[in-house]
């Protein structure tokens, strides 16, 4: 029986995920070793992983999903944070309210609030 899934991101700059991750995700950080620094959070959670042909509405398929309790909140911090934001704030027909945005490692993340 899986237990936890791991999502591990390479990167040359640990200290890139504070800002996108730490400050404005509002991850805390659970373990630095200086090589791996890894974020997250005591919510309870299912464990789930996604296989996609396509985004959602003909949208490019997201390395992330991340589910936040107030979607335009994080969407105008990321904003404010200069990150790139790639679909708009969007409310889509599967009752979600969603925007992908560049994280500081190149990924593309879907961050969502369902309706």
């Amino acid at each position: 029986m899986v237990k936890r899934i791991v999502t591990n991101i390479k990167t040359d700059d640990l200290s890139k995920a504070n800002l996108f991750y730490h400050q404005i995700l509002g991850l805390d950080i659970l373990m630095d070793h200086g090589w791996i620094k890894t974020l997250g959070s005591d919510e309870e959670a299912k464990i789930q992983i996604s296989f996609a042909t396509q985004g959602g509405n003909n949208t490019e398929v997201p390395d992330l999903s991340i589910e936040v309790d107030n979607v335009d909140e994080v969407y105008e911090s990321m904003r404010k944070a200069n990150f790139e934001v790639i679909y708009d704030i969007t409310d889509e027909e599967w009752a979600v309210r969603r925007f992908f945005v560049k994280d500081p490692f190149g990924k593309l993340i879907n961050i969502l609030s369902h309706q």
